[in-house]
């Protein structure tokens, strides 16, 4: 009878055991399409069997094991990360290339052409008063461009100082919430796959934004730095990054240059360098390296405003140093363009037309000797193809050239980062798939499983009914007997 009892108890410890194997099956299959969420298995463990001393044996449900892979998870998000980047790059510069054409139908380049024409037009009637007019109109167009892609990068650099702000408080906010998990993580005696699979998912969401690495502790908590070297989560315990614009220096040669942006750490910590990523990375790169490069400096003009002035400069140089007459006594002329003298980063947002000069002050007569009745409209007209090494040029090339450089270094930018992002998105979904084949939720596989542990459950019912009715047959055969 004892013996009977003793295969009772293994029977029904075998079935607690088959029972937590299928409850973690079914978890398994309930939460294939979880985000985060891999693969659990439940190890068994068979118990020592020896009648003599009293070991009957049997199957013991023992820990349940996550078949996780911290490699492939970086992986997953490293290439995230550069998606993030790529992404970013592709909105900025798409929108940055809106605003430089290059087919000579409108911006900068339509101006620039209309204004050599009209220069060409009043060498050959250089006393016209309609040709002289039609010069002072394209210079308008001409600095109304000017002006209008200026703007246009202005905003688009304080849209992006704007969304750098929002990149870091979302990125707070992921933070934040590991912090959040963290804290239960710790409370938790037991690991628990659900907030295992909330901390991976947070994890992947904020790889888009940032560049960091991430170390699973032994007590369920996850650790994150910023880069390998900048806390961000610790434990509980989440460490806020800022950002922050910073003036031109006031002893720089353009003090009153557009801001540049810096990302201090919870410490105050300047860790902008740290920043080699994500959409953070790719928007920081932006405020400090592409628009500075255009827009200006403490250190530079910008190319946009050293475009604007060398140009100004060199029409208004010519224009006064021509005669408008002869005299007597002769009648000098007046310059064109107007621009804020005081601030060489903000050229073309204000190059203008001087709304006081009038058609007949613009000299044609150049001074010689010898004396050119059109000779200086004729040499303005050569601004559209300059000679080599000649004053006309900028940069070395001509003002055409010069801006379609520009145009050109943002065409590129856009570019390189369409091609960076097909690459990505290919790269990505392939750790994906490494991922998925390494600690992803298979069906067929959880369905084999469940077969197994089913066929075992009704396997060991069957033996608890025998020995259920082996008991009540020697219950009743030693009551007949007594």
């Amino acid at each position: 009878m004892a013996n009977i009892l003793s295969s009772l108890i293994s029977a029904s410890g075998a079935l607690d055991a088959f029972t937590q194997a299928l409850d973690v099956t079914q978890n398994n299959v309930a939460n294939a399409q979880t985000p985060g969420y891999v693969n659990q298995t439940q190890l068994l463990a068979a118990m020592q069997f020896d009648p003599s001393q009293g070991s009957t044996g049997g199957v013991l449900a023992t820990q349940v094991v996550s078949s996780r892979d911290q490699y492939a998870e970086q992986s997953v998000r490293q290439q995230n990360m550069l998606l993030g980047q790529a992404q970013q790059n592709v909105t900025s510069y798409t929108s940055l290339q809106s605003l430089f054409d290059i087919s000579g139908n409108s911006g900068i380049p339509y101006a620039l052409n209309n204004l050599f024409s009209s220069f060409s037009a009043w060498g050959e009637s250089p006393t016209s008063a309609d040709a002289q007019q039609a010069v002072i109109n394209s210079a308008t167009d001409l600095a109304s461009a000017f002006q209008q892609t200026a703007s246009g990068m202005t905003q688009a650099a304080q849209n992006n100082d704007s969304q750098i702000g929002q990149t870091v408080t979302q990125i707070n906010q992921l933070v934040g919430q590991l912090a959040t998990y963290n804290a239960q993580a710790l409370r938790d005696a037991t690991p628990d796959s659900g907030l295992d699979a909330q901390i991976n998912s947070t994890l992947q969401q904020l790889s888009q934004y940032v560049n960091f690495t991430a170390s699973q502790q032994p007590d369920g908590a996850v650790t994150v730095l910023l880069n390998g070297q900048v806390p961000l989560l610790m434990g509980a315990q989440a460490f806020s990054i800022q950002n922050q614009p910073v003036a031109a220096d006031s002893t720089s040669a353009n003090p009153n240059a557009p801001p540049t942006m810096t990302i201090l750490a919870s410490d105050g910590s300047d860790i902008t360098s740290q920043l080699t990523g994500g959409t953070l990375g790719a928007l920081m790169n932006l405020a400090n390296t592409v628009f500075p490069e255009y827009l200006g400096s403490g250190g530079s003009a910008g190319e946009i405003n050293t475009m604007a002035q060398q140009f100004a400069d060199t029409v208004n140089q010519a224009l006064t140093s021509g005669n408008v007459s002869d005299g007597p006594p002769p009648v000098a002329g007046v310059p064109l363009f107007t621009y804020d003298t005081t601030n060489a980063t903000n050229v073309a947002q204000t190059l203008a037309v001087d709304p006081t000069v009038t058609a007949g002050q613009l000299a044609a007569i150049s001074a010689g000797p010898p004396e050119v009745s059109n000779g200086v409209p004729l040499a303005l007209s050569g601004l559209a193809n300059p000679q080599s090494g000649s004053a006309y040029e900028i940069g070395g090339v001509s003002y055409t050239d010069f801006y379609g450089n520009m145009a050109a270094a943002i065409g590129n930018g856009l570019n390189d980062a369409n091609n960076n992002l097909q690459v990505q998105q290919s790269a990505l979904a392939q750790a994906q798939n490494l991922r998925q084949q390494v600690s992803g939720v298979s069906l067929d596989a959880e369905a084999a499983v469940l077969l197994q542990f089913q066929q075992a459950y009704e396997a060991n019912s069957k033996l608890i009914t025998i020995l259920d009715q082996l008991s009540e047959d020697t219950i009743n055969m030693l009551v007949a007997t007594s």
